[in-house]
């Protein structure tokens, strides 16, 4: 069964130097894998891949997954930045042994899977790149400081949203 979930996301942006904020096209979402019958896998995703990698277990290590970034598009306002991100990901019924779970496909009364999305920007003082990421286990508000500079250069101040699209 395919299945489409919808990422979306925006940080609050200070008013301070600017560091050239901007969405990686990498995302890690916590999906049930039918390839290592193991449920609640974290599953790294690139746009343009044509499939995911997920982190396996000490058994299988990790490997390719049916799981794919369909959309990505983001935008930038004068106090913000934003993202939204479609992924598809295939999904069959199977029994996760190691945890004694059967896996369950992704529906709209269950809650929402688990997302790290990154983010990457440069320093103008010392001209140097860094990233952090968000993701929807942090406790908010949380701001985000450059590593070089200590520049305030986000706030995390609301969950990103995770929801099946019908």
């Amino acid at each position: 069964m395919l299945q489409s979930i919808e990422i979306t996301a925006a940080l609050a942006v200070p008013e301070s130097p600017f560091h050239n904020l901007h969405w990686s096209t990498k995302l890690e979402l916590s999906i049930d894998c039918f390839i290592c019958e193991r449920t609640g896998r974290t599953t790294i995703l690139e746009l343009g891949a044509e499939r995911a990698i997920c982190s396996g277990d000490s058994r299988t290590g990790q490997h390719y997954t049916a799981a794919r970034i369909s959309a990505f598009d983001c935008g930038v306002g004068k106090d913000q930045i934003s993202l939204r991100a479609v992924v598809d990901h295939w999904w069959a019924p199977f029994h996760d042994a190691k945890r004694d779970v059967a896996a369950t496909a992704l529906t709209r009364a269950g809650g929402p899977p688990w997302v790290r999305l990154h983010l990457g920007y440069r320093c103008p003082e010392r001209e140097e790149s860094g990233t952090f990421s968000d993701q929807t286990n942090l406790v908010r508000p949380s701001p985000a400081s450059c590593q070089h500079c200590s520049a305030p250069i986000a706030e995390r101040r609301d969950v990103p949203q995770v929801r099946l699209l019908a």
